[in-house]
């Protein structure tokens, strides 16, 4: 029997030195098998316990379990050291030097976005007009107050508007320009009102930029852009307005002939206040733009209503103006056959190689602006 309990720890020196010197996983799962699997150097012993007597069989069977579990013990020990070491191997492997230059696309892209407002820009700079710029945080005066919005009406109530300070119950209250209310631009036309504050009449400008509001989904961004434009002179005419949309929608997209109406509408900031449709086909189910059928919404327009012009501080009996505004990703949806608002985004570079354009190709009526 001592014989025996010599020989079992012996065993148990033999498979735990075994472990411990396993170089790795694969070596060491070999190691598991023959030792403690089926048919293991452990398992043979234990299933030999049967032919001792049974005092004998009481304490060697004690024994085996003992070195059972250390053995166990072993391996599992052997098993993280190794995993470990695998980690740390691989990270050094993959390691990144972010000290090093980045290495150069071989040909960057310019976004469908910043592609369609320089091309929109082109246009309309073609026309005289000249680009206005104004903040993303605005109060509520210039956001609603002094474009005729009433203080009911559901653009300012929270589910449209990300208020910053106070909030929609607020909003409005004073109709003064320091009532604190400050909220993210649901629309680029405070850059207008801010514009005719600054500057007297005559005006040419269009503002393009980011605006917010509160929706998302498939059609729909919490943050998109827009651009507006704005005229104020002593002798613009609604006709004036007509002309110069159908040439901007005739150069953006590129069709000579290409139909466009204008529907009666309503915007509390403008009156006459119309919706602007362009020609389009939908046969075979492939959407194109030109003569058909069928009609598109693109943009709303209409002449400055007088009280606006009274907020910023201008004679409405001697100057009168005309106002529009598109969203720049629905146009250059159908300019570009994109369609999914998301993608625009998602940063997804490959999505950027296909519809991007490059950095030197710069629009304009000369090259071409639509392609």
């Amino acid at each position: 029997m001592l014989e025996d309990l010599e020989n079992l720890e012996d065993l148990k020196t033999k498979w735990i030195e075994a472990s411990a010197a396993a170089p790795d996983s694969g070596t060491l799962d070999a190691i598991r098998v023959n030792a403690l699997g089926k048919k293991g150097e452990i398992t043979v012993r234990m299933k030999g316990l049967g032919a001792l007597p049974p005092e004998e069989r009481r304490e060697v069977g004690a024994r085996l379990n003992e070195i059972k579990d250390a053995i166990a013990a072993a391996i599992e020990a052997r098993k993280a050291e190794l995993a470990e070491a695998e980690i740390e191997a691989r990270l050094a492997a993959e390691r990144i030097d972010v000290t090093l230059p980045a290495r150069p696309e071989p040909e960057g892209r310019l976004h469908p976005i910043s592609q369609t407002m320089d091309e929109i820009v082109d246009i309309f700079g073609e026309m005289g007009f000249r680009v206005a710029e104004g903040p993303d945080i605005e109060d509520d005066f210039h956001n609603f107050t002094a474009l005729n919005i009433p203080p009911n009406h559901p653009a300012r109530q929270m589910h449209d508007t990300f208020y910053l300070v106070g909030g929609a119950s607020d909003a409005g209250a004073s109709g003064d320009e320091g009532d604190g209310v400050k909220l993210l631009r649901t629309h680029t036309s405070p850059v207008q009102i801010r514009t005719m504050q600054a500057v007297k009449p005559p005006l040419r400008i269009i503002a393009p930029g980011r605006t917010y509001r509160c929706d998302s989904d498939m059609t729909h961004t919490p943050m998109f852009h827009q651009v507006e434009g704005l005229v104020v002179d002593e002798t613009t005419h609604m006709g004036h307005l007509k002309g110069c949309l159908v040439e901007f929608c005739r150069a953006f997209f590129g069709v000579a002939d290409l139909p466009v109406r204008f529907r009666p509408s309503f915007f509390p900031f403008t009156e006459p206040s119309a919706e602007v449709d362009i020609g389009c086909s939908r046969k075979g189910g492939e959407l194109r733009i030109g003569a058909g059928d069928d009609w598109l919404e693109i943009l709303g327009c209409g002449m400055v209503h007088p009280k606006v012009l009274e907020m910023c501080g201008i004679d409405p009996a001697r100057y009168q103006g005309f106002a529009f505004g598109m969203g720049i990703e629905r146009i250059a949806m159908l300019k570009y056959g994109i369609p999914d608002l998301r993608t625009f985004f998602e940063a997804d570079l490959r999505w950027l190689r296909h519809y991007g354009f490059l950095p030197l190709d710069v629009p304009s009526l000369v090259r071409g602006a639509a392609r």
